[in-house]
């Protein structure tokens, strides 16, 4: 969770409050503490679609996948991810002080390394009242040090669950898993932290290789993802929160580096769905980068790179991208409050309606827009705000703001957090939803006092698009800046087509439908897709098979054989080296036409991804949606250096 709000605990990331101290960035964070208890006001109407246990089991059907913008069931119906954080796996211990003490525990809350409150109430309670809620999924951090951790919970922890007596924070994660989608969650995952220590600041978990690495993080994935194979209520990887700068490198998206979450957040995802193809893989952005300070870059770029820069998956329907956003931090606004590390830019909170809307489709919303390379749902798996004894108002204007935000355009979403403690009735955190005293009485935020309720319901209650989504086209980019890009499947199990270069191959069922010059990017559909035959694929390195008369007279051409199509190309530099060419099971047409792109680009002016540059500062070439790649030209020529000049197009039927 990325907080800095006031109070006396350490809480988490880029303005939790930033102290710089020489070249040295540090982070003080504060956390909200325990309010005045406040007088009782009537609550908002709860969440109207409150199903059972029964019924929410009834409603769905496991795995999910995704059609454009929208999350569907097996059955390919709408499932919206009505969502809440229940942490506690992820750690709390502050990073200083006594473990056991738990004063130096994030909200005076020891979790032990397990989702919070089962030492205070059985988990069918807890069940039960995220039911009232009226969510229908759970994003369940943990840590890599709780996937190795075997020391066994103190009984003490487990007291409302003595059946978890002598296990380890494992096995009690396990336990919360079956509980949870036997009783019709669906579960989402969520590499947290690496050690379990309270996120997010300087606290060594930055990134997905702090404090371990990229190897061994993409282990502890695969060994989760097979831990949960067989539960197909389990539907999702969240692959890690909030992506950060360290005291001296921030992340990037797309260098090619040990940094480059673009890179490592693919390979990650595909070896995910190799090891079990239907899982939902769930990336966020980059939630920080750079120095906070006035006159220094510094920002909160979350999925803006994405639109130049987007991922490929092996299953191209099992992307899911994410966003964080509190009031108290900003676009370029750390959350700091004062001090070092405090800057001026304006925090969410600052904005107008409109400019929220605004700002939060720049940075996330405007990856669902139809017909794009980037087009996929967005999962908003992080917000929030200080409910009882907060007198906050601007961080609750800014809430009706944004939960408006989220209702106006469908958005998926997942509140942070579900579950706290209270003492005298007063809740430790109050932005929890459901707090536990010590006799495991709860108090919910749908109880009399706490003003968040009306906007926590009016969100659950919006409006949606329900029902079956109707399949649609799928456009997707091919990166070969840095190395091969091989996202087919079937691919990855053949050996290398053309030694010594850089290749790149379109999802199994999609075809290549554009190249980039001089940058060897390429752009992959599954628009009006004609069927494989299943033969062999060929790599085509020289003009033996160029019919019909030259289509390009004085270029070189590659040019798949009649009645198949280009999947993939390779390149050497940036200049072409063959063209991977799939056998269709009908005929297809001979005739075509030239687009040349060596002066410009030559989109079509409708059609997919035509709105977006998926080869920016570079020419791009590209067939209609309902054509296919059957040729590329180019030449080493007038300094042209072997990079493509023109495609051969032609219909698909």
């Amino acid at each position: 969770m990325t907080d800095s709000r006031p109070g006396p605990v350490p809480r988490g990331l880029f303005g939790r409050a930033l102290v710089v101290a020489g070249s040295a960035l540090a982070l003080v964070v504060g956390a909200a503490g325990g309010g005045a208890a406040v007088a009782a006001t009537p609550a908002a109407s709860p969440a109207a679609n409150v199903l059972t246990g029964t019924q929410l089991s009834a409603s769905w059907t496991g795995p999910l996948s995704t059609r454009g913008r929208y999350v569907v069931d097996a059955n390919g119906e709408r499932f919206k991810l009505k969502s809440g954080n229940w942490e506690g796996a992820q750690g709390t211990w502050t990073g200083s002080g006594d473990p056991a003490d738990p004063a130096n525990h994030a909200h005076g809350e020891p979790a032990h390394d397990m989702p919070l409150g089962l030492d205070r109430a059985p988990m069918a309670g807890i069940l039960a009242g995220f039911h009232s809620l009226g969510i229908n999924s759970i994003r369940l951090p943990f840590s890599n040090a709780m996937v190795h951790n075997t020391t066994p919970v103190p009984d003490s922890a487990v007291a409302a669950n003595p059946q978890l007596r002598g296990d380890t924070p494992l096995q009690v994660y396990d336990a919360v898993v079956g509980a949870l989608t036997a009783d019709g969650f669906a579960v989402i995952l969520n590499n947290h932290t690496t050690t379990s220590r309270w996120c997010c600041g300087l606290d060594g978990n930055e990134r997905w290789n702090s404090g371990q690495s990229t190897a061994q993080w993409e282990d502890d994935w695969l060994f989760m993802v097979k831990r949960y194979q067989d539960n197909k209520r389990v539907v999702g990887a969240d692959l890690r929160n909030e992506v950060r700068r360290d005291t001296f490198d921030d992340p990037n998206w797309g260098l090619g580096d040990g940094h480059d979450e673009n890179a490592a957040f693919e390979e990650a995802g595909n070896r995910i769905l190799q090891a079990d193809p239907d899982m939902l893989v769930i990336m966020e952005g980059i939630n920080w980068y750079g120095i906070p300070l006035n006159g220094l870059p510094h920002g909160r770029p979350m999925l803006t790179p994405v639109q130049n820069l987007s991922n490929t998956l092996i299953r191209s329907d099992k992307l899911v991208y994410a966003a964080h956003f509190y009031a108290y931090t900003g676009p370029a606004n750390s959350g700091a409050g004062s001090g070092l590390g405090a800057t001026s830019d304006p925090r969410y909170e600052d904005f107008t309606p409109a400019q929220l809307a605004q700002v939060v489709n720049e940075e996330a919303l405007f990856v669902t827009q139809s017909g794009q390379h980037f087009t996929a749902p967005v999962w908003v798996s992080e917000f929030g705000a200080a409910g009882r004894g907060s007198t906050d108002a601007k961080e609750q204007a800014w809430l009706h703001s944004f939960t408006d935000v989220l209702a106006a355009n469908d958005t998926d979403f997942a509140i942070w957090p579900l579950v706290g403690w209270t003492d005298n009735g007063v809740p430790l955190d109050n932005w929890a939803l459901l707090d536990y005293d010590q006799h495991g009485n709860q108090l919910s935020i749908n109880d009399p006092g706490d003003w968040r309720a009306a906007d926590w319901n009016r969100l659950v209650n919006a409006p949606s698009l329900t029902g079956p989504v109707a399949p649609t086209a799928r456009w997707n980019m091919l990166n070969l800046d840095h190395a091969d890009y091989n996202a087919s499947a079937r691919m990855l199990g053949q050996p290398d087509w053309d030694s010594g270069a850089r290749k790149g191959n379109c999802p199994d069922g999609q075809r290549l439908i554009g190249l980039g010059r001089s940058d060897s990017r390429g752009l992959c559909t599954d628009s009006g897709e004609p069927a494989q035959s299943g033969g062999a694929y060929l790599p085509v390195t020289d003009e033996r098979y160029v019919t019909e008369g030259d289509w390009a007279p004085g270029y070189n051409k590659l040019q798949c054989p009649d009645n198949s199509f280009a999947v993939g190309y390779s390149v050497r530099g940036n200049a072409m080296s063959a063209l991977l060419c799939a056998p269709s099971s009908t005929a297809l047409p001979a005739s075509g036409r030239n687009v040349w792109f060596d002066h410009g680009d030559n989109r079509p002016a409708t059609g997919g991804s035509v709105a977006s540059d998926w080869a920016p500062g570079y020419y791009k070439g590209q067939c209609a949606d309902n054509e296919y790649v059957a040729g590329v030209a180019y030449t080493w020529k007038w300094l042209h250096g072997g990079v493509p000049d023109a495609l051969l197009c032609r219909p698909l039927r």
